[in-house]
């Protein structure tokens, strides 16, 4: 197949008006994703779609998004950065991303789980929600993610931080809130509800009550240094193509 031919087939798979692949088959690029644990399974459907359609490779590492903003500041190696909305501002501040690249991604909420066949408790109000956590023996979320920043500022608001304190399971970003839910290390969890859905052993109680909900907006963004700007410019397009749209949805999040 010719490079033309490929570049046409890329744009159609992706839905794109225009090819988005720049080196040909022959330069094919290994691309270096760090990517939140939110988009962690959306990325994982898409990756390979966008593997077939362009001849590029991605290599991935999913951590919570502070943790990954911290590797990037220290100079870790990076082509594209998928993060909260306010860290990728911070690396754009930094020079670590360029500001033409800044794009947003998706949109992600957070939800309450419980262990598969669990009892669902009430989370329909803000005073149910508050009433489920007290009466909860445990509640685990991932302390460095996302959630677990904004549930510290939301127990405050509450007025239930002291009285939770001593029952909260403070887990790393590599033991996902449903994964402790689902293994019983927690009666209840809360995490991104795409963080949720991968998970057997845990059931989605369903998102925060309005009055208390936090999305969260991903973006994306080129590493300064990137040696491989084109092949990464290639895949946040593809990540914004109606083609990924329906994927990210299905895995819990709202594509931007």
């Amino acid at each position: 197949m010719s490079y033309r031919a490929i570049t046409a087939a890329l744009a159609v798979a992706t839905g794109l008006a225009v090819a988005v692949v720049s080196a040909p088959l022959a330069q094919a690029a290994e691309v270096k994703v760090m990517a939140s644990n939110a988009v962690k399974t959306a990325l994982e459907e898409l990756g390979p779609q966008f593997e077939k359609a362009s001849s590029h490779k991605l290599a991935f590492t999913f951590k919570a998004a502070a943790e990954l903003k911290a590797e990037i500041e220290k100079g870790a190696a990076v082509d594209v950065a998928i993060l909260t909305a306010g860290g990728i501002d911070d690396l754009v501040k930094q020079g670590k991303i360029t500001s033409a690249s800044r794009t947003d991604i998706v949109g992600s909420s957070i939800g309450l789980a419980v262990r598969k066949g669990a009892p669902k408790p009430d989370i329909a109000t803000a005073d149910a929600f508050k009433k489920t956590l007290l009466a909860a023996k445990s509640i685990g979320y991932v302390e460095q993610g996302a959630t677990g920043m904004y549930l510290k500022q939301l127990f405050a608001k509450l007025g239930v931080t002291e009285a939770v304190a001593g029952k909260l399971v403070l887990l790393p970003s590599t033991n996902p809130a449903a994964k402790a839910v689902g293994n019983g290390e927690a009666e209840i969890g809360m995490t991104q509800i795409s963080e949720i859905l991968p998970y057997a052993t845990a059931d989605l109680v369903g998102p925060l009550p309005a009055e208390v909900q936090q999305v969260t907006l991903f973006a994306g963004g080129i590493a300064a240094a990137s040696k491989e700007a084109d092949a990464a410019k290639a895949f946040v397009a593809f990540l914004k193509s109606p083609a990924a749209a329906p994927v990210m949805k299905a895995k819990g999040l709202d594509p931007k």
